[in-house]
Formats: C-alpha cells, sequence, structure tokens
C-alpha cells in the first residue's frame, strides 16, 4: 500500500509558495481598506459592517470549495484548478478595486469598492482554501506542524511586502500619496497592482512544482483509517472553537480599527482625506508588516516548540503576547514605539495561522479533507461576523466613540484566548505523553 513520502523543506515551500501572494493581497487589503473605504465617504463607525464582507464570504465559499475540491479529479489535479481560478478573479479584483471612483456611473465609489472587496474575498478564499487541505493531503501526520508553520512563514513574507509597500513606493520611490477628489492615491494603487502580479506569479509556482496522489490514493487510506467514511465532526474540531472565537474577534478588532485608532491618538486627526490620516495609514502599514515578519520568524522555530511543550501550551503562550501586546497599546505614547506590540501580535499570529490547522488535521479522514477544512473556516469567520454586527455598536455605546478601546478590548479576548486553548484535547500531545 502506498503511504505519504516524507517532503523535503524546499518541497513544502514550492506547494505553499501560493500561499505568499494570497497574503501579499490579504494584506493590501488588511492595511488599506479601511482607509480607502474613508476615502470613498465610509463612516468610521460603518467600517465594521464593509469588514463584515470577508467573513461571510469566506464563510459561504470556503465549505463549498472545500467539497467539490475533495471530489474533483482533472489531469490538472484535485485541489490546483482552484488555485489557479481563485487568483484570476482576485488578481482582477486587486486592479479594479481603487479604481471604484473611475468606475462609478449611477453607483456610489464606495458601493462599487464594497463590492470589489467582497469579490476580492470570495476569490482569495477559493484559492486559500485548497492550499490548507492540500498540506494535509500531501504531508504524513508527523510533518502537518511543518507544513502548516512553513504555510505561516510564506504567510508573513507576502504580508511584510504587501502591509509596507504603499510606504516604500511614497518614501522611497517618490510615488504620491495624496488623495483627491475622493480617489485612491497612486502609492496605494500602485500597490494594488503589483500585489495583482505577485499573486498570479507564486500560484503558478505552486501549480506547476507540487503533484497530487491520485485518487486511488485516498481510497486506500480511507479504507485503513476509516472504513466506514461516516461524516462526523471532529471532538477536537468543536473543543477548538472556542479558542478561534476568541482569537480571531480579537484579531477582526485589530484590522477594522488600528488605522483610525492611531490616527486619532498618535497623529491628531479623524479626516481621513489629511495628509497625516495618510500618514497614519502607511505607518499602519509598516506596523502590519512588522507583526507579519515576525510571524515569519517564529514560524521557523514553530514545529520545535511544539515537540518540546506540545502544541496546546505553545499556542496558548502565543497567543498570552498577543493579549499583552494588546493591552500595551494604552500605555505607549509614541508611534514609532507601536512596533512593540507588533513583536507580540506577531507571535500570536504565527501560531493562529499554524497550530489549530496542526492539531485538527491528524483527526481528520483523508477523503473528507477539504470539506472539513472548509466547515473549521466557520471558526475563523463567526467571530468576525459577530465583531462585524456589534462592533460598531459597542464602539459607540460602550468604547466610548474611541477605536484605542476597541484594541484593548482585542486584548481581553486574546487572553481568553490563551485560557480556552488549556482545554482542547490533542490526540498527537497525547501520543507524545505516553
Amino acid at each position: 500500500m502506498q503511504k505519504k513520502v516524507h517532503l523535503k523543506f524546499w518541497e513544502i515551500v514550492n506547494m505553499s509558495m501560493g500561499f505568499l501572494g494570497i497574503q501579499f493581497g490579504f494584506a493590501l487589503q488588511n492595511a488599506n481598506a479601511s482607509t480607502i473605504l474613508q476615502t470613498f465617504g465610509a463612516d468610521v463607525h460603518h467600517l465594521n459592517w464593509f469588514w463584515l464582507v470577508a467573513p461571510i464570504t469566506g464563510m459561504v465559499v470556503q465549505p463549498i470549495i472545500g467539497y467539490y475540491s475533495d471530489r474533483t479529479w482533472t489531469k490538472f489535479g484535485r485541489r490546483r484548478p482552484y488555485f489557479l481560478a481563485g487568483a484570476i478573479l482576485t488578481s482582477i479584483a486587486l486592479i479594479m478595486m481603487p479604481n471604484a471612483p473611475h468606475l462609478a456611473g449611477s453607483m456610489s465609489p464606495l458601493l462599487i469598492g464594497g463590492g470589489m472587496l467582497m469579490i476580492m474575498d470570495a476569490s482569495m478564499n477559493i484559492s486559500m482554501e485548497p492550499f490548507r487541505a492540500l498540506v494535509a493531503d500531501k504531508l504524513p501526520d508527523e510533518q502537518h506542524t511543518l507544513g502548516f508553520s512553513t504555510q505561516t512563514l510564506l504567510i508573513g513574507i507576502g504580508a511584510v511586502i504587501g502591509s509596507t509597500l504603499p510606504w516604500i513606493l511614497h518614501n522611497i520611490f517618490g510615488v504620491s500619496g495624496i488623495s483627491v477628489g475622493g480617489y485612491v492615491s497612486k502609492d496605494v494603487t500602485w500597490s494594488f497592482y503589483i500585489g495583482a502580479m505577485v499573486l498570479m506569479t507564486t500560484i503558478i509556482i505552486s501549480i506547476v512544482s507540487t503533484k497530487e496522489y491520485p485518487p486511488e490514493f485516498y481510497q486506500q487510506e480511507e479504507q485503513k483509517n476509516e472504513p466506514k467514511a461516516k461524516f462526523k465532526i471532529p471532538k477536537v474540531m468543536i473543543q477548538l472553537l472556542l479558542v478561534q472565537f476568541f482569537s480571531w474577534f480579537a484579531l477582526f478588532s485589530m484590522w477594522v480599527y488600528t488605522a483610525p485608532a492611531v490616527a486619532q491618538h498618535f497623529y491628531g486627526t479623524i479626516d481621513p482625506n489629511s495628509e497625516l490620516y495618510k500618514e497614519a495609514g502607511r505607518w499602519v502599514g509598516i506596523l502590519f508588516g512588522v507583526y507579519n515578519g515576525v510571524s515569519a520568524l517564529v514560524a521557523l522555530f514553530l514545529p520545535l516548540i511544539a515537540r518540546k511543550f506540545g502544541r496546546r501550551i505553545t499556542h496558548s503562550i502565543a497567543l498570552a503576547f498577543g493579549a499583552v501586546a494588546f493591552f500595551s497599546f494604552f500605555i505607549i505614547k509614541d508611534p514609532v514605539m507601536l512596533i512593540l506590540p507588533m513583536l507580540g501580535i506577531g507571535i500570536a499570529w504565527a501560531s493562529i495561522l499554524a497550530m489549530p490547522y496542526a492539531i485538527l488535521a491528524n483527526s481528520i479522514p483523508p477523503k473528507q479533507m477539504g470539506i472539513f477544512m472548509g466547515i473549521f473556516n466557520m471558526s475563523i469567520t463567526i467571530p468576525q461576523i459577530v465583531n462585524g454586527v456589534f462592533g460598531g455598536i459597542i464602539l459607540q455605546h460602550v468604547l466610548n466613540n474611541n477605536p484605542l478601546n476597541s484594541l484593548i478590548m482585542a486584548g481581553l479576548f486574546m487572553a481568553l484566548g490563551a485560557i480556552s486553548v488549556l482545554f482542547v484535547k490533542d490526540k498527537l500531545d497525547l501520543k507524545r505523553k505516553a
């Protein structure tokens, strides 16, 4: 019977290279979407509603893609056709979103921008979900932590470049950072163009360099591990739901409110069309690049740390670093010093992208890997939807209209995540103790 072979590190890198491009696009969106939408006329209290687009599309798209990719067998492979389709659609959305004012006719640029945000998110989810499943498809159980950590490394690299690119284009290459008449500044616009090119290139590298096992292999695996192939949600997936809720609720607050919080409290402006606000937005891009860079470095050591302490303890410690980082926003006065909390957030982000998937992967039947990974994505999208629905209300009626307080609330939720993960039963940790 054919067994999964251990892959070399660079083979795993090539297999997951498309994640670099996907996260490049996500980083551009995360660092710039709030500023772009405010440029188009969105109110800070309504930003969370636009950001709902991402989790809602993810919740709908990923299970569907997971279901069909489990059942797709073509000469191009099982997961790879979805990589390419998602990359093409995402690249189109990246090019069109900053050009919403040019496309506006009877519709407002804000509505077009929100629509492009929806298409972008849906398309990136089409590519992203099969990449998670591919790691579990290709790698034996003992390489799952390495596989998902490698994805985290590539996510970090892509996010660093994507987050900092507008700053680089403006400060080093002199590309204009001024938005006039509701149009997106050229440094951001060109960053989105470059992101589309990087996304297509990296996806193609993964498609060309990776071969998938034939259908017969998974039939053998199914007979060996799960003869009746019952559709049963693993207990560990249910245990991880609370951890995921706390973690992703906190992250959503960070992505939505960091830019307005930094602009208001460190640059003294709430006008999204002012040069100071644009400068704050570029600095937030740098900060997001820092935490993603830290996550890339931490990802290199996660397999070693998890091997020594176990994946649950590793994840708990990482989330605790994130909680302390969010709380520190309250005492920092100099925007340059905001780099320090980004270090802790980077540690948490690295673990969030790797540990839950590594804990879950060896509890899923191989033939149902795509659909279960898609369902598990709801543990990411639901907390963001909850935050999106109630975040603005909480900001207005509980947090005194102060976006900085939303980041402090994120710290509280991250701390709750650090505690809740200790109650998860990790199959590999139990084997290690035995």
